[in-house]
């Protein structure tokens, strides 16, 4: 099917000939989400909650010249400790590829080189989106438009909260990208439970959601689907509290005139200070989260293909 410079890790491997359920993780969030050896630490963190949950993680990041499905704890280590690695998306894919670069997948990119390597389920925190003042900016994610065309279940705890959520549901309809709520009417807001804004669809279990991706393919439907997962009651930041200091936050980045790709960890970076802390030990939990019902999918796409 396809040209491109894969290197898979042995455990991938095996599982694709084994036939066993694999589910992609990106690696932005471990070279530009938190500091080393944190990263590392939440990285296979999130790697063992799809092993106990019936699944193989498929790790994904560009390295010498290579796309690397499932990374190695050596190469895994060197990814966490490089400071300099491009954030690559869908744009810069191929450049980050020519110039021998170290890149850390985004979502759109993650969505790509899954599908090249065949794994329908991708596992993250929360997709990018249309951003707040997209109106004047025209700063809308890469991320929305690949879940358009790229047929990968991506299952993350909604949009991030620092978006414009209703026009980032907005787009992804107008381009007919199914958004499923797990188990609940709202759509999920990252750190919250709900946004507030009702949820296009809704599934219930792992195989609905599963049957769904395989009845895309058999009607011939382009895309993939966004499965919003909440982030677990315990580990949640109400609505009514992270709001504001989502607000402040988003003040600080226009007064300083952050922009582009710059924005999203400026504004993780701050609201992680005004939270002192609570705001990543969210995100972490509900990566975790995602990887379980991801690997849940995964495992029932294994099951139905097998007949």
């Amino acid at each position: 099917m396809t040209n491109a410079p894969l290197t898979f890790s042995d455990e991938v491997a095996k599982a694709q000939a084994d036939g066993r359920p694999i589910v992609a993780l990106e690696s932005t969030i471990i070279t530009h989400g938190m500091p080393y050896p944190q990263n590392l630490e939440t990285a296979q963190r999130v790697e063992a909650e799809v092993r106990a949950s019936g699944a193989v993680p498929a790790t994904i990041a560009v390295m010498d010249g290579l796309i690397h499905i499932g990374l190695e704890q050596d190469a895994l280590e060197r990814l966490a400790r490089t400071s300099d690695a491009m954030k690559v998306s869908r744009a810069d894919l191929a450049v980050c590829l020519a110039k021998g670069a170290t890149g850390a997948t985004t979502v759109a990119a993650t969505m790509i080189c899954a599908h090249l390597a065949g794994i329908e389920v991708f596992a993250t925190g929360g997709i990018g989106g249309v951003h707040r003042g997209a109106e004047e900016s025209f700063d809308i994610s890469a991320d929305l438009l690949e879940l358009a065309q790229t047929p990968v279940s991506v299952v993350a705890a909604g949009a991030k909260a620092i978006l414009d959520l209703p026009k980032t549901l907005e787009v992804l309809e107008t381009h007919g990208v199914p958004v499923i709520a797990f188990g609940q009417d709202d759509f999920p807001a990252f750190w919250s439970r709900s946004s507030g804004l009702p949820a296009p669809l809704r599934a219930d279990t792992p195989a609905e959601i599963a049957q769904a991706q395989i009845a895309r393919a058999s009607l011939g439907l382009p895309g993939g689907q966004l499965i919003a997962n909440p982030i677990p009651a315990e580990a949640e930041i109400a609505r009514e509290e992270i709001v504001p200091v989502i607000e402040e936050a988003l003040a600080e980045a226009d007064a300083r005139r952050i922009a582009a790709k710059a924005v999203t960890p400026f504004l993780l970076s701050r609201i992680f200070e005004l939270t002192g802390g609570r705001s990543l030990e969210a995100n972490i939990a509900l990566v975790l989260n995602n990887a379980r019902l991801a690997a849940a999918i995964a495992g029932e796409i294994t099951a139905a293909r097998r007949g």
